[in-house]
């Protein structure tokens, strides 16, 4: 508060803050349109003039047309389920692997950890070849295994774990295996329960990146009922012939807000995830 009395501090803060608003409203800006046309008409959409909200209420026929027009919810179903199951076998492999680089002692500990890293560094696209003819030669594609099992091992997830775990006592442990636990009862009994907020935060990143995710489920799924919500959005596009803006926004609106939602609920658990690993 002190600090906060001084003339040249007191502006600092006012105007860091200041250039906060403005760069969250330049980020939110293309949101706010894509909500305001999805409640107009297809006319006020093309009018020359431009205002938030609509002279014309459309949002019922838009959304209406939206989830009748193409299996929209059938869509979000979908997300949730290949996001949910792609975070329980992430965090399934994770969890174990990132305790064993913290907390073992063996040779080549620390190489594997480079190897890790390296994995940071390659792009998704690269091994998708590679990827797409074991899915064949397995006959997954086009099926849900195929939009899961490709993403359940998160290089991240490992290294965002590992951060956490390295914090954690080594006393704990010690007490932990004097008491005669095992290293899989400390794993999942001890060490799982004390790292929910770094396991909150990875979990909010990995369905954000999996519900996103366009370019796999573009090439490893064909049949409509197995799209996940970028291939919907897409197919709905194409269907539309790409000028019936206000339900396609609707459409974008609906798709968008399962993620919204799963961040403001667990925002705080998000924050604190990242502050106890250090991770930035």
């Amino acid at each position: 508060m002190k600090r906060l009395t001084q003339p040249k501090a007191l502006a600092f803060e006012v105007l860091r803050h200041m250039l906060l608003l403005l760069g969250a409203a330049f980020m939110l800006f293309p949101f706010v349109v894509m909500v305001s046309t999805s409640l107009k008409p297809a006319g006020e959409i093309f009018s020359p003039g431009f205002s938030l909200l609509p002279q014309t209420w459309a949002a019922v026929e838009n959304y209406t047309t939206a989830f009748t027009r193409i299996p929209l919810g059938r869509f979000i179903l979908n997300g949730v389920f290949v996001g949910a199951a792609i975070f329980f076998f992430q965090a399934l492999i994770a969890v174990p692997c990132a305790y064993a680089l913290a907390k073992l002692r063996f040779r080549g500990r620390e190489t594997i950890f480079v190897f890790v890293l390296l994995g940071l560094l390659i792009p998704p696209q690269a091994p998708a070849i590679p990827l797409y003819i074991a899915m064949w030669q397995l006959g997954l594609i086009d099926t849900y295994a195929a939009l899961i099992i490709p993403s359940s091992i998160s290089v991240f997830g490992i290294f965002l774990m590992r951060q956490f775990f390295r914090q954690v006592p080594d006393d704990l442990i010690h007490a932990a295996r004097i008491d005669g636990l095992n290293e899989f009862a400390i794993v999942w009994r001890i060490m799982v329960p004390s790292a929910m907020p770094a396991l909150i935060a990875f979990a909010v990143l990995s369905l954000v990146w999996n519900w996103n995710e366009y370019f796999w489920p573009l090439i490893a799924i064909q049949s409509t009922h197995l799209m996940t919500p970028p291939l919907g959005i897409a197919f709905f596009d194409n269907a539309e012939a790409g000028t019936n803006y206000g339900p396609l926004m609707a459409a974008a609106v609906a798709v968008t807000a399962p993620l919204v939602i799963a961040f403001l609920v667990a925002q705080r658990r998000f924050l604190e995830g990242f502050a106890v690993t250090g991770v930035k």
